[in-house]
């Protein structure tokens, strides 16, 4: 009869060591972009919305609500329609990251934007420690 510890250390051979960090495996491109005249075109902004499994139009909404401008989606660029330097774009998407994708309660980036139709709030639901919070639904 096999002890305790050998099917311990049995069970922990055949499981995979996890090396990654929170920070390493959720790592968001940075934006990726041109100038064209007063245009700033961006040319990972869906790529970005993919990453962090939200709807291009909320991210983008947001986006253009925080920079104070106006843009339009063109195949798969996204054209803002001012002079808008990557760092403070980038910074931005730190700030959507924080509000409407990283969970508060455990700091993990699985969660979903649920929309309640009776009481018109938006919340984040995190998938891993089923923490609820309300986040502002004006955008």
């Amino acid at each position: 009869m096999t002890t305790y510890e050998k099917l311990l250390e049995e069970a922990y051979g055949k499981v995979k060591r996890v090396e990654d960090t929170e920070e390493t495996r959720f790592k968001v491109p940075k934006v990726e972009g041109y100038f064209e005249g007063k245009k700033t075109i961006l040319t990972n902004f869906f790529q970005i919305a993919d990453h962090i499994r939200r709807g291009p139009e909320h991210f983008q909404k947001f986006i253009l609500k925080e920079l104070a401008t106006s843009g339009q989606k063109d195949g798969d660029r996204f054209i803002l329609n001012n002079r808008v330097p990557s760092k403070k774009i980038n910074q931005k998407v730190e700030e959507y990251l924080k509000e409407f994708v990283l969970c508060r309660e455990c700091g993990k980036p699985d969660t979903e934007l649920i929309k309640e139709p009776q009481s018109r709030m938006t919340f984040i639901h995190c998938l891993a420690c089923g923490a609820k919070h309300s986040v502002r639904s004006k955008l």
